[in-house]
């Protein structure tokens, strides 16, 4: 590679930005896949296999707007094709740019964004908030929000952020099947929210119908899309869009997704204030389903190790089953957890991108068919890759406490009876043609 003293050095290269690790941390660092060039030699070299280079800073971003982010980096390199001597070539490189300009290199990292996201209900409460995150993210190139109103002005409004994702609004059912068409990932949030002295199950009959609707739109118009269903109760409408799709003769379970991220968000956030921990090194799995006693934290599955008292385990877990109604009590008639849902939610789909754009070392919490169980649609943490789920992680499963093995046998019955609700509320209903 003998032109990699070249002046006009040019790296082109899609990132992968790890917004809430960003935002946690003053180190950043940035995982970038993509064919580089190094003047004229570059073409030669075989391009079967992304290269991939990390960025790691001991600085924070100096700029952070709209995502182009600039900072001041070390070089490191990882490749499937570039020999050691390669590595230290382009290692070099930047050194010997640097020492000839007296002073350490900078960068500017501009995303190039390339996937299409559909969020379906986003003028509501959790809508809102979510096209708002999800047009932050740099892989974002198209952010398609329909609702059956109001979605004019929030298309609008997140039109004059400036970040690179192009804003498109779609009203109402006649608009739908042009809200899904080339998307990538679809998001189902819409519905109507929980109140005071509402139950999940109360929600069922009004939601259900929302959520049976808008799958057959999406098994029409995209169906090899990743479909992320917020809709509550997740464990009936998640069977509910399974049926559809199998009804459309197009389900595929890898991609068909429960995001149940929040209660792993919530885990994390007590936990860490329990125990006095940085917040940035925790991680609870949750399993089982998205509701009440079906939520079930594996606090002794918890990174990094710590340990409970029994008590402790007692009150964690029931604040985490809980911790919807502490919201909507909290809010008091005006609403739900909007914010906190939108945030999770946004944190799954750009765990999605992420998996969509090549990462092969994504892991999340997620309530979809499963075998782990005799149930047949469970929350674990799962392996993501470009065609959806490629590993259930079974490992979180054993060696449960005494606690937590009671727990899990505990929530079965009701998660049971809950997918069974929705898979014959599909199966009774007629799928439009």
């Amino acid at each position: 590679m003998t032109g990699t003293n070249s002046p006009d050095l040019q790296i082109k290269y899609t990132w992968i930005l790890k917004i809430y690790k960003m935002a946690a941390t003053s180190a950043a660092t940035f995982s970038v896949g993509s064919a580089i060039s190094f003047g004229p030699k570059v073409s030669q070299l075989p391009q079967s296999k992304p290269f991939v280079v990390r960025f790691n800073s001991l600085n924070p971003l100096t700029n952070f707007c709209g995502l182009k982010a600039s900072t001041l980096v070390n070089c490191e390199s990882e490749s499937s094709f570039l020999g050691k001597e390669s590595v230290m070539a382009l290692q070099g490189s930047f050194a010997s740019k640097a020492h000839r300009s007296s002073q350490r290199p900078q960068y500017h990292l501009n995303p190039q964004a390339s996937y299409k996201v559909a969020i379906l209900g986003a003028a509501g409460g959790i809508g809102q908030p979510l096209a708002l995150l999800i047009k932050m993210s740099p892989l974002v190139s198209a952010l398609h929000l329909y609702d059956i109103a109001n979605v004019k002005g929030v298309a609008a409004d997140l039109s004059h952020c400036n970040t690179p994702s192009q804003v498109l609004d779609f009203t109402g059912a006649s608009e739908l099947a042009d809200s899904l068409k080339g998307v990538n990932v679809v998001v189902i949030p819409a519905g109507v929210p929980r109140k005071p002295g509402m139950t999940r199950d109360d929600l069922f009959n009004i939601n259900a119908n929302i959520v049976k609707t808008l799958v057959e739109a999406v098994a029409d118009n995209c169906p090899d899309a990743f479909i992320h269903i917020i809709s509550n109760p997740v464990n009936s409408t998640v069977p509910i869009a399974a049926e559809v799709l199998k009804q459309k003769g197009v389900y595929n379970p890898k991609k068909l997704f429960g995001v149940s991220t929040l209660d792993v968000v919530r885990a994390n956030t007590f936990v860490a204030q329990k125990k006095n921990l940085k917040l940035i090194d925790v991680d609870v799995p949750v399993v089982g389903g998205h509701a009440g006693i079906t939520i079930l934290p594996l606090l002794s599955k918890t990174k990094p190790s710590v340990s409970f008292s029994d008590e402790e385990v007692q009150e964690l877990t029931v604040r985490i089953q809980n911790a919807g109604t502490e919201v909507v009590e909290a809010k008091a008639g005006a609403g739900s957890a909007t914010l906190s849902m939108a945030y999770a939610a946004a944190r799954f789909v750009e765990t999605s991108l992420r998996a969509l754009d090549g990462d092969d070392d994504v892991y999340e919490c997620t309530f979809v068919q499963s075998d782990l169980t005799e149930l047949p649609f469970f929350a674990s943490r799962v392996k993501l890759g470009r065609n959806g789920v490629e590993a259930l992680i079974s490992s979180d499963l054993q060696g449960l406490t005494e606690y937590e093995q009671k727990a899990l046998e505990a929530l079965k019955p009701e998660l049971k009876a809950s997918i069974e609700k929705g898979i014959a509320f599909a199966q009774k209903q007629p799928v439009a043609a």
